[in-house]
This record gives structure tokens, sequence and C-alpha cells, in this order.
């Protein structure tokens, strides 16, 4: 299993009129924790679309605990607990400046060949890097 965390604070353009975060905005959060996931495993999706591989969104779970405020700082927790196949499982939990958990989400990817336009296993750079953390 890999798990990663970051944080993030919370943006005015963000928020709604109470001063909440908008719900729609949990999904580009998850974004944010997935790519600084991969980008701490030494990946990028710039990277792997330069080799034809794209990971398109197939699945978006989010699940509302506490509001997220405008100005806080949230730690996103990212976890992979399964080692990719063709599909990617991501986990999220949110926490405020308190440690509470106020957001827990899940997002299921695609690898997906570019060239064939099917999906695909993960390529062999991706497994190498990330194969250590499920033995």
């Amino acid at each position: 299993m890999y798990t990663h965390s970051t944080k993030i604070r919370v943006r005015y353009s963000e928020t709604d009129q109470m001063g909440y975060v908008y719900n729609g905005n949990y999904a580009q959060y998850y974004e944010v924790g997935r790519v600084e996931m991969l980008r701490s495993l030494g990946m990028t999706y710039g990277k792997m679309e330069e080799t034809g591989i794209m990971l398109p969104l197939l699945e978006l779970k989010c699940k509302f605990i506490k509001p997220a405020l405008y100005d806080q700082e949230i730690t996103i927790k990212t976890c992979m607990k399964e080692l990719p196949g063709v599909r990617m499982l991501f986990d999220y939990e949110l926490f405020n400046e308190k440690e509470e958990l106020i957001n827990i989400g899940a997002t299921t990817l695609v690898f997906f060949d570019m060239v064939k336009k099917k999906p695909c296993p993960p390529p062999d750079y991706f497994l190498e890097r990330i194969a250590q953390y499920y033995e």
C-alpha cells in the first residue's frame, strides 16, 4: 500500500455563500492529492502522456462529514491500497487544521493507450516505481 499526504489552503473562490467549500471542488482536491502522490513517485501525467498513456477518470465517490471552510489548511491523504492493473484506485481522506476527518472519497482511473484508443496495462516504468510498496 502506498500513502501520501499533501496540504492545500482553501481559497475564497472555492467557497459558497456560507463560506463552505463548494461540493464540486472536492474532485479538484482529490486530483491535487493524486497528482502529488504520483509526483512523489517521480511520475507525472505529462510523462505518461508523452509515452502514449492517458489516465481518464472512470468513477468518483465523495462523502461529506464536516465542511471545509475558507482559509483553512486542508490535508489530503491519498492512498493506493492495491497494485494497479488496467484500473487504478485511489482513496482519499481530508482533514482540517484540527486533524478532524471532514471528507472521504475514492476515484478509479484507467490506463488508456492513446494510439489504440483502448484500456491497457500500466506501463513498466510505472510498475517498477510502485511495486515495492506491495510486496
